[in-house]
């Protein structure tokens, strides 16, 4: 690493480095100033200047998570309509097959989508998942799909009780037991045709807000 680099500079490059090997995607600026411990958006978006200035590191402005180490092959990245929330607690209604006026879209990585179509993205709000390494604030990404092996992890519409849940799915002979991943919280068992699959989870983003 270059010697002329300051502090914040070279915690901010290994944070990348790190944050790429484990997650296989880029950080954003807000992840970068939570995982170094920076002041605020704009003194990161300062310095990733600077390391851009001295060739460390490119980035694409248009998309919020384009960062690439120098030298590092440039992963592909796709646009997802952010569709709103699902809990992964409590229940919370949120009607089926609804796209909300004027959706976020973020940019995700192929890997993520797996390349299939109509992925979507819903932000998790609770904390039954968090045994799956998902909490509450994280993004899942899911692929539309009616139909799931036992042990997948889907977001569910409950018919009768109108609302979604985040859960893991398991057939139990005529009923359903959708599981979640917290041993604090208890299994919900409902009829199998009160239970209809939107999507199937195909990778999560850590949210550090």
């Amino acid at each position: 690493m270059p010697e002329e680099l300051s502090d914040k500079q070279r915690r901010i490059l290994e944070f990348v480095e790190r944050f790429l090997d484990e997650h296989d995607y880029p950080p954003s600026i807000r992840d970068i100033q939570h995982g170094c411990g920076i002041s605020s958006t704009s003194v990161v978006d300062y310095n990733l200047k600077r390391l851009e200035e001295r060739g460390l590191l490119r980035r694409d402005r248009e998309i919020s998570r384009a960062i690439q180490l120098a030298g590092q092959q440039r992963r592909r990245l796709v646009s997802v309509p952010l569709l709103g929330k699902i809990a992964a607690g409590r229940p919370i209604p949120t009607p089926p097959d609804t796209v909300p006026p004027g959706y976020e879209e973020i940019e995700v990585s192929e890997e993520q989508t797996r390349g299939r179509a109509g992925a979507f993205a819903l932000r998790v709000e609770g904390s039954s998942m968090i045994d799956a390494l998902i909490n509450d604030g994280d993004i899942v990404i899911l692929e539309p799909t009616q139909s799931c092996d036992d042990g997948d992890m889907v977001a569910v519409w409950l018919k009768a009780e109108n609302e979604t849940t985040l859960k893991r799915f398991y057939h139990e002979g005529a009923r359903i037991r959708l599981q979640p991943m917290n041993t604090s919280m208890q299994p919900i068992y409902t009829a199998a045709d009160n239970v209809e699959v939107q999507g199937r989870v195909l990778a999560s983003i850590r949210s550090f807000n």
